[in-house]
């Protein structure tokens, strides 16, 4: 109902003036919206995807719009869905309606995505996918429809989606680039369910204007109205198109003239809803039923619904005549009713047990049909007690969807079988399965629950330990990092004598959480015999062995030890393909400050995570990659990671996942002077205040801290950024910051805080033997040194970071060096240390540490010369990640696979790169300094 005008065919005899009529849906009152509308698939017909989420009450006529927008679209390739709201417990459900259309483009998809879609629609078995796996392959299959013709996707009623629909369309919402796609959703105001637009362009239908309103009231009734009348029913209707249409036709001839007074109350929703459930009780018994079967139905499918009808003893005569009341709509390829609020009035309206029966019937007409799980919910929802036939059906059904990724629907299938199981043993089973799977889908309250009632039902060993394995994993995200340490150390303590190989993975998680310093302080009595090598050890376990060795030392501060440990493990590590492994062996090289190692098994773990489409996997690896491309000195790297983590973030709506890499965009800000640091602070806070942060929170504080002390510094406030240097939480963080602490604090006349970190870095340094930890504890003595030793230990620091890896120290290094010679009257020994620390700084874009350098050239008697800023590329991150990647060889096909997006998307960013550099080859591109 957008507003429509009305075609009435003539009074059948002892119809009420004005009451039964068809429709020629002309729209009333809605140009703004649908020139908005139509500029949204002219934008993509030029090939730039847009997306639009139209929402406003029940009624407003976004349907309406939805279907003009179609109808003018005839050039197109239209592809359309409705959410359900029984529809919500099967994953992919409205996907598969939405895709049915270009399965016929599916083989050519990479073989992945091709088989992630066959699982996701029931078509294949087998190992699981990555919920997001089906996202990147659906934006692959709209992306290749793009290229044939314009591709309108329409999706109504999104916020009954199902869950596992709604993530996907999401996802390709937020990815669609230079596509000729155009994606419209419409959804009911305050109804969102598991569909979060966040970030999204909106429409907000609002009631027609009131000479809309009263244009539309007259076509649907002619002169049957009266003046008056007719301002009451738009006043009280708001301009409701569906209230203003459906309202009167409950009105008698003397109440439109206005000879009788109107009901005191015409309200919307519930007033309609009325409406349609008195038409539904004035249906002959056998149709009323036929149309109960309808709204029950989740499928909108004739053949589905006629069986039913049959097999409750009705006939297609009973079916024609609700198709023939307007309250049910047949077309050539669905039978469905005419409005949601048509459904919820007959179905809220039905007696319990005349639900279980037509649900009963739709079970039968769907038995050996190839839709299991709609026949195993039709069947629960018929049953009225404990039914081991119908917990067995909705186990399956669970099991599938989370094969398929559709963890809200794993979720719903086991929590139902678990309240129809009388079988305590199985139920404490389907409780555990139903609690995995919400914290699958990030219910982590609902998660904590179901947890709660398997604890308190089972005393079984290994049950208790994985439990607690996910308790102490919803604790490291959501709550407390020490709590969920006490949880891991003793789960691992007491699964041990049952399974020593659980009891491992167990230990190291607890061994992880104390190199973050979520040290609850609770022993773990086994871990000698845990690390104790056995015959026949797996390169994964020993790998697990050597880590936990590795992580404890970290914890107890043996850094020889550790070393050794983390040597070990990071041999048998390359012959090792488990993601998780792959993250703590990054993690562990981090901590013991291999520089190299964590780069490459956090790249290891990227790599596994891209080929799986697990999404969230990527943008933790993408943050944890920060690091070590920091310390390398690839500040676009730095860049370009952070940029594709906070896209994906808000891509799967996760924003607490955006923290870590906001963050890093800060320091980076902050170091390069740029004027968007601010920016970066503020959102931050934004999002610190709005989500938990979990195990994330203190490295999140950490570099925020050190984007302030870079911002102190770059203003000369040396005490103020020895301030926030001084509180940092996490140790690793505190070495890879020594240069800038050490020499902080002995710019802010702190002495003692200077000497007494240097000295806690050499215990490290000596026992790691790190290149880059023994050129800053000769960096640092030399910041307080005597003139007589300061000299020989600039020079061994520089020794040390000629193999080290780390260009900014260096040039911290080289301008410390170069600034004490100059003070010693040794002006031509600077210049060559300054104007080392210049270019470096210059290539890092570190402004105030360049201005300081080219200060100091100046006092040296040398001219220094800056960069020309007008001869450097100025690319968006997005279009200088893509540059590289073409320049590194990879083809356009490639590179989007890499960065999900579609390759036209790529050609549009190459084609502005080329623009910007003035060049026309990919030769050209490749010789390029793209740093």
């Amino acid at each position: 109902m957008g507003g429509a005008s009305t075609r009435c065919r003539p009074r059948r005899p002892g119809q009420t003036a004005g009451l039964r009529c068809t429709f020629r849906r002309v729209l009333v009152g809605r140009e703004p919206e649908r020139q908005l509308l139509g500029a949204l698939v002219e934008g993509a017909r030029e090939g730039s995807a847009g997306t639009l989420v139209v929402r406003g009450e029940p009624g407003v006529g976004k349907s309406a719009l939805l279907d003009e927008l179609v109808a003018g679209a005839a050039d197109a390739t239209v592809l359309r869905t409705q959410g359900l709201e029984v529809e919500a417990p099967l994953a992919f459900a409205a996907l598969h309606r939405l895709l049915r259309p270009l399965a016929r483009l599916r083989d050519g998809l990479a073989a992945p995505q091709a088989r992630a879609l066959r699982v996701a629609f029931g078509e294949e078995e087998g190992a699981s996918v990555e919920p997001f796996l089906v996202g990147v392959a659906t934006l692959s299959l709209l992306t290749t429809a793009a290229e044939e013709n314009v591709v309108l996707c329409v999706v109504d009623d999104a916020h009954w989606l199902d869950a596992a629909t709604a993530g996907v369309l999401l996802f390709c919402a937020h990815r669609l680039g230079a596509d000729r796609v155009a994606l419209v959703f419409a959804a009911r105001d305050g109804a969102w369910g598991t569909f979060d637009p966040q970030g999204l362009r909106e429409l907000v239908v609002t009631g027609l204007e009131p000479d809309a309103s009263r244009a539309l009231l007259e076509s649907r009734l002619g002169s049957a109205a009266g003046t008056d009348v007719l301002a009451r029913i738009v006043a009280e209707t708001r301009g409701n198109p569906l209230a203003l249409l459906e309202l009167p036709t409950e009105l008698t001839r003397d109440q439109l003239s206005g000879r009788e007074p109107l009901p005191s109350q015409l309200h919307l929703t519930t007033r309609v809803e009325q409406v349609f459930l008195d038409r539904s009780r004035r249906l002959p018994p056998p149709v009323a039923r036929a149309l109960l079967v309808a709204a029950a139905d989740d499928s909108s499918e004739p053949d589905v619904v006629r069986r039913a009808v049959l097999a409750l003893g009705l006939g297609e005569a009973d079916l024609q005549a609700a198709v023939d009341s307007g309250l049910l709509v047949e077309t050539t390829t669905s039978l469905s009713l005419r409005h949601p609020l048509v459904r919820s009035a007959v179905y809220q309206a039905a007696s319990a047990v005349e639900r279980r029966t037509v649900h009963r019937a739709l079970a039968t007409a769907l038995s050996g049909h190839g839709d299991p799980d709609r026949e195993a919910w039709h069947r629960a929802a018929a049953a009225d007690g404990p039914d081991p036939e119908v917990v067995a059906a909705l186990e399956l059904a669970g099991a599938r969807a989370q094969r398929r990724g559709g963890h809200v629907s794993a979720l719903a299938a086991y929590e139902r079988a678990a309240a129809l199981c009388d079988d305590p043993v199985r139920r404490t089973e389907l409780t555990f399965a139903a609690g995995r799977s919400a914290w699958a889908c990030g219910h982590a309250g609902q998660a904590q629950t179901l947890l709660t009632r398997v604890r308190e039902s089972t005393d079984d060993p290994l049950v208790l330990a994985d439990v607690a394995r996910l308790r102490g994993h919803i604790e490291v995200n959501l709550g407390s990092a020490p709590e969920a340490h006490r949880i891991f150390v003793e789960a691992a303590q007491a699964v041990y004598p049952f399974d020593p190989a659980r009891a491992l993975d167990i230990a190291v998680a607890a061994a992880v959480m104390r190199t973050f310093g979520a040290d609850s302080g609770t022993p773990l009595p086994v871990t000698d015999a845990l690390v104790a090598p056995v015959a026949g050890d797996p390169p994964r376990t020993l790998c697990l062995r050597h880590m936990l060795v590795a992580m404890t030392q970290v914890a107890e501060g043996d850094w020889s030890a550790a070393t050794a440990a983390l040597d070990r493990a990071l041999e048998l590590g390359d012959r090792v393909d488990d993601r998780d492994v792959l993250w703590n062996l990054g993690n562990a090289a981090l901590q013991l400050g291999d520089d190299d190692a964590q780069q490459r098994f956090y790249g290891y773990a990227l790599s596994r995570a891209r080929e799986a489409g697990a999404v969230t996997a990527v943008v933790y690896c993408l943050q944890r990659l920060c690091f070590g491309q920091y310390l390398a000195g690839d500040l676009v790297a730095v860049r370009n990671s952070a940029e594709e983590a906070i896209s994906l973030g808000h891509s799967i709506g996760q924003p607490a996942m955006t923290a870590p890499p906001v963050a890093w965009l800060a320091l980076l800000a902050a170091l390069q002077g740029r004027d968007d640091h601010d920016d970066h602070l503020a959102r931050l806070e934004e999002l610190v205040a709005a989500h938990p942060l979990g195990i994330l929170a203190d490295p999140v504080h950490d570099l925020t801290r050190w984007a302030r002390a870079w911002h102190a510094a770059g203003s000369g406030d040396n005490v103020g950024a020895l301030h926030h240097l001084a509180r940092f939480r996490l140790p690793v963080l505190a070495r890879m910051s020594a240069p800038e602490r050490i020499e902080a604090a002995v710019r802010a006349g702190d002495l003692a805080a200077a000497r007494g970190w240097t000295e806690e870095l050499a215990g490290f340094a000596t026992a790691t033997n790190r290149p880059w930890a023994l050129a800053t504890v000769a960096f640092a003595r030399a910041l307080t040194a005597d003139q007589a030793t300061a000299d020989a230990l600039f020079r061994e620091s520089l020794a040390h970071h000629a193999v080290a890896g780390r260009p900014l120290d260096a040039g911290r290094a080289h301008l410390a060096y170069g600034e004490w010679l100059r003070r010693a009257q040794r002006r031509v020994d600077a210049r060559q240390h300054l104007r080392e620390a210049a270019d470096a700084f210059q290539d890092l874009r570190a402004e105030a540490l360049s201005a300081r350098a080219h200060q100091e050239l100046r006092a040296s008697g040398e001219t220094a010369r800056k960069r020309d800023p007008s001869t450097l590329l100025q690319l968006t991150p997005t279009e200088l990640q893509i540059a590289q990647l073409v320049s590194s060889g990879m083809s356009n096909k490639d590179v989007a696979a890499q960065c999900w997006i579609s390759p036209r998307t790529v050609a549009f960013h190459l084609r502005n790169v080329f623009a910007k550099a003035g060049i026309t080859s990919r030769g050209e591109l490749a010789r390029l300094d793209l740093a």
